[in-house]
This record gives C-alpha cells, sequence and structure tokens, in this order.
C-alpha cells in the first residue's frame, strides 16, 4: 500500500471541505425556509383562531396594505386573496419569488 503524498491529501482535504460546506449552506437555506413557514403558520394561526378582535383588525390592516407590494408575482398573489381581494394581472411580475430586490 502506498503512502499518499502530500499533495494528495491536501486535495482530499480540500474536497472534503467543499462537501462540508455545501452541506452547511443546504441546512442554512432549509433553517431559513423552516423558519418562514412557522412564522407564516402562526400569523394564519392567529387570524383564523384568535379572540382579540383588535389585535386581528390590525393585523389584517398591516397584511392589506403591505402583501401587495411585498408579492411581485400574481400567481404568489392568488395564493392570498383572502386577504389582499382579487388580483390585477401584470402588474409587477418580475420572478423574484415574492423576495423584493436583494
Amino acid at each position: 500500500m502506498a503512502r499518499k503524498t502530500i499533495e494528495q491529501r491536501l486535495a482530499e482535504l480540500d474536497a472534503q471541505r467543499s462537501a462540508l460546506k455545501a452541506r452547511l449552506s443546504k441546512t442554512e437555506r432549509n433553517n431559513d425556509m423552516r423558519r418562514k413557514v412557522l412564522i407564516g403558520s402562526l400569523v394564519l394561526h392567529q387570524l383564523e383562531t384568535s379572540d382579540d378582535q383588535e389585535f386581528n383588525k390590525q393585523l389584517g390592516d398591516w397584511l392589506r396594505r403591505e402583501l401587495p407590494g411585498f408579492l411581485t408575482r400574481d400567481n404568489d398573489k392568488v395564493l392570498f386573496t383572502d386577504l389582499i381581494g382579487a388580483v390585477q394581472p401584470g402588474r409587477a411580475e418580475s420572478g423574484d419569488g415574492g423576495q423584493g430586490a436583494p
């Protein structure tokens, strides 16, 4: 069995480092998506079940005010017609997934 050269060992370590960085990046993206889903679930749960009518009114007013500007794709806006009303087709279709400009 031949020993690996230092260069070979360094190349293997670089490959392992790259693989670990990719896993970390994927984990961070997954955690970010999970946070967004959970906060959205909390907001929807609050709107559907809370007895605090004043808070629900304020939250609903805020969503109706902010969502139309945040959601840039018509197919995303359709998901929230119960909160923001009917979609006006063709307005600001940027294709950025509703995330706004970087």
